[in-house]
């Protein structure tokens, strides 16, 4: 019997070693392909020229401003309200009916696949204003990042002592008050984790995007306008027949896996900063 539980443990471990290097070995194949030929097609002209007609050169300018635009605008909507609602859900609405079944429904919506958000923009948005525009993207790229930053702002606060709570309330202290200048400061690590980590989701977001913001050639800063944005110009250069739009969708896929991993190692520094 013992001779089996160590066959078993053994055959256990081999298989979870296995799996890893399996994993790892695609992983560290698909960031040299990446890194590989992305680095070829480095050049200034990436950062100062706009998106290229076919069979032209040029850079990606215009998607790196699109997507900076519309990512911030997610940011600054999905932010307030998931901090709100987890918020709600760690400190006033526990064991609640309707706090249980906001939780479900943002459990929903976590795991809801990103082209349904697109297409539930789209009808919400797009189709009445006869267009596609830099506020739907962002409106999409938002409903994305919510239930990320809703899910780690009601982790982060539960894992406060109670102990602080109680102590400031015997102070005679506002559960507002307590909320905003105590549990905020203690929890701000995780919730800052929590953004961090929605950002770095919707950056390479494509599906939700080509139903709203769908893409521009040329420079727009108008957002109820169609913009360019990066992972829809990887998309559609990538597909293409032309060389030099190949050349700037891997380049444009590195520089946006190269923003996703620093964003990747800030998380972890926070969490391993909250942690202690």
């Amino acid at each position: 019997m013992r001779l089996k539980r160590k066959l078993a443990d053994l055959f256990a471990m081999l298989f979870a070693m296995g799996a890893t290097l399996f994993g790892l070995v695609w992983l560290v194949w698909i960031l040299w392909m990446t890194l590989a030929n992305g680095a070829a097609a480095l050049s200034p002209r990436l950062f100062t020229e706009m998106t290229p007609p076919p069979g032209s050169s040029g850079g990606l300018l215009n998607a790196f401003y699109g997507s900076a635009v519309m990512v911030l605008l997610a940011v600054a909507i999905g932010t307030p309200v998931g901090i709100a609602a987890g918020t709600y859900l760690a400190e006033h609405g526990r064991n609640s009916r309707l706090a249980a079944a906001v939780g479900f429904i943002n459990d929903i919506l976590l795991s809801a696949p990103s082209i349904v958000i697109g297409l539930f923009v789209y009808e919400l948005v797009v189709r009445p204003s006869g267009h596609f525009s830099g506020i739907a993207g962002a409106l999409a790229l938002a409903m994305i990042l919510l239930p990320i930053v809703v899910r780690t702002t009601d982790e982060a606060l539960r894992l406060v002592p109670n102990q602080m709570r109680e102590a400031a309330l015997a102070l005679g202290v506002p559960a507002w008050r307590v909320t905003s200048q105590i549990i905020y400061k203690a929890a701000l690590s995780g919730i800052l984790t929590g953004v961090l980590l929605g950002l770095a989701r919707i950056a390479g977001e494509t599906a939700p995007l080509l139903f709203t913001a769908l893409n521009n050639q040329f420079w727009s800063a108008d957002i109820r306008q169609p913009l360019a944005n990066v992972p829809v110009v990887i998309f559609q250069f990538a597909m293409s027949p032309y060389d030099e739009w190949h050349a700037l969708a891997w380049a444009g896929a590195l520089a946006l896996t190269v923003f996703v991993l620093g964003l990747n190692l800030v998380v972890r520094f926070l969490a391993r900063r909250a942690s202690r």
